[in-house]
């Protein structure tokens, strides 16, 4: 869709030069010289561009929205979309086995985009330090918004490929040409936990301006940085060890957070995918985007557009990021309002007679119930694009209302303003519970899964349907401190992350992190091939599909000086 922009602006362009004489001498909005980067104005332009860049992802070179990476690859979603064909490499992606290191949409337009982001960073790192503190004051808040930005696409770069080249601001492009991916797995995570730290030593608290970094939002990223960096791996990536030293870093920052009283959970979880109530206090840094900003199309958020029920009129298009049984079963709760940890799986949820966690209808569109908050249209299996192959369930978390002032609609496409969070107070919560179970500290953990528990129980105001019933019978209690063993809080807390956290994008990366993948994911296959054919040769292979392979095309570009991943 970006390329069909460029392409009626380059050819409006044409016709402007060879109708005007003097065409020439006008300078285009938007572009700069060397000698315009010169004024603090002009280099504070480059940090914003800086941050615009980790919103620059596409449909089909996602940056921020993990629904392909992280949904589809893990228990959570299917594909979806118009049979196995369409965009079938998000089809390879699911099944594993079928992904290599010659993908161009995905793996390789991914990994360039990231690094694209990078490189926004680098380049006004460089021009923020040609100025004096002097002639700009906010030199050093700059100098660690943008090491906080470039360290979130790295980690983001990690989280996918494992095995990465990173460089900063002062590389030249030939010592970037020189720069390998071959680092230790814990030095690599170092690297880039420096730029967070400089970031918590040089931002202040609170920022006048909504979008930009601060202190709170470093230390909870770096938190998230030292929770995936605990779980050690191998060069195969099995799971060695979970260093209790890294895990004390995550209680130490996280509670930082926590303390200082900026952020709490909202009162309703709804309020974290609606336009109405974005940065609020729940949001701990989001990429900000916007419509009907002056521009053409808005800053808007085409990540998830193909991610739309298909048949709905106000809609179209396309169907993508189908809703599992298997996430559906997982929302089912006992007479004690707790999850069917041992038998949610055993068959189908029946959603007429069992109850649900309500996080269920906040995430999955279903026949017969309000489908984002609109209790005039409930949702209709006639909605779904492909059910004979993917079921009739959707995802709904990140999509918005044809009536929201946030929607766009551009072609068949749709794209949102509404902004996008990277960090939520839910997952410090459930970082820091995290921590104190691993230490042996569980009932530590215990009254921070509980916070989100009760929220959860609470989120039900914007599901009755018109008549002011329900679709789903709800019941989710806190856990009790009785039998609140380590064991059994390990297994709260992953399930709690699950339906927390559903169809973001995190499930895959979770399950990694744990060591878990293997024998999660093809225990999935296993079951869900009986009832989705297509499933049929999908295989999770340890070793080597925890992470995505190093693209073809870099390692050719670098001559051989980038290293496959194993099993690649």
């Amino acid at each position: 869709m970006k390329k069909k922009l460029f392409s009626t602006i380059l050819i409006s362009g044409i016709l402007a030069f060879s109708s005007c004489e003097n065409a020439l001498d006008y300078t285009p909005t938007g572009v700069l010289s060397s000698s315009d980067l010169t004024s603090p104005t002009a280099i504070d332009g480059l940090v914003t561009s800086a941050y615009a860049a980790i919103g620059n992802g596409d449909m089909i070179g996602p940056i921020y929205s993990n629904w392909v990476y992280g949904s589809v690859r893990s228990d959570d979603t299917y594909k979806g979309g118009g049979g196995t064909g369409d965009v079938g490499e998000i089809d390879a992606l699911e099944h594993y086995n079928l992904v290599t290191p010659t993908m161009g949409a995905f793996v390789t337009r991914t990994w360039q985009n990231l690094f694209k982001s990078i490189s926004r960073c680098n380049v006004a790192l460089r021009a923020v330090n040609t100025l004096t503190e002097a002639n700009f004051p906010n030199k050093k808040i700059r100098l660690a918004e943008l090491r906080f930005l470039r360290a979130h696409s790295y980690f983001t770069m990690k989280l996918l490929y494992k095995n990465i080249p990173i460089f900063d601001e002062t590389a030249t492009e030939a010592d970037i040409l020189k720069v390998s991916n071959t680092l230790i797995n814990e030095e690599s995570w170092n690297k880039i936990a420096a730029d967070f730290q400089f970031a918590i030593d040089n931002l202040p608290t609170s920022q006048a301006e909504l979008g930009r970094a601060n202190k709170l939002s470093a230390q909870a990223y770096l938190a998230k940085l030292r929770l995936y960096q605990a779980y050690e791996q191998d060069n195969n990536h099995k799971v060695t060890n979970i260093n209790k030293s890294r895990l004390q870093e995550v209680v130490t920052l996280t509670q930082a957070v926590i303390s200082s009283g900026k952020y709490s959970l909202s009162k309703d979880i709804a309020d974290n995918f609606i336009p109405e109530t974005e940065n609020g206090p729940e949001s701990i840094f989001a990429i900000q985007f916007t419509v009907n900003d002056g521009t053409t199309a808005g800053r808007m958020s085409y990540e998830d557009g193909l991610n739309y029920p298909h048949g709905a009129p106000q809609y179209g298009c396309c169907g993508f990021h189908a809703g599992s049984q298997n996430l559906v079963n997982a929302h089912t709760t006992d007479a004690n309002g707790l999850p069917n940890f041992d038998t949610f799986n055993n068959k189908p949820a029946d959603l007429s007679t069992q109850t649900v966690d309500p996080r269920l209808d906040h995430t999955v569109g279903i026949e017969g119930h309000v489908y984002k908050y609109d209790n005039t249209k409930l949702f209709s299996n006639s909605w779904v694009r492909d059910p004979g192959v993917y079921g009739n369930f959707h995802t709904m978390r990140f999509q918005q209302l044809a009536t929201s002032g946030s929607y766009f609609k551009l072609g068949p496409f749709m794209g949102t303003a509404k902004n996008y969070d990277i960090l939520r107070y839910d997952d410090v919560l459930l970082m820091q519970a995290e921590a104190y179970i691993q230490l042996g500290q569980p009932a530590n953990a215990l009254p921070l899964i509980n916070q989100i528990r009760e929220r959860a129980a609470a989120s039900t105001g914007r599901l009755k349907k018109i008549d002011g019933t329900f679709a789903s019978k709800y019941n989710v209690k806190p856990y009790s401190a009785t039998g609140w063993t380590q064991d059994f809080a390990f297994k709260a807390l992953q399930w709690e992350r699950r339906l927390e956290f559903a169809t973001e994008g995190s499930r895959f990366f979770d399950l990694v992190r744990w060591g878990i993948a293997e024998p999660t994911l093809n225990a999935y296959i296993a079951k869900e091939k009986v009832s989705r054919t297509y499933l049929a040769t999908a295989k999770f292979t340890a070793g080597r599909d925890e992470y995505l392979p190093i693209p073809q095309a870099e390692i050719t570009f670098t001559n051989g000086l980038y290293k496959q991943n194993p099993g690649y």
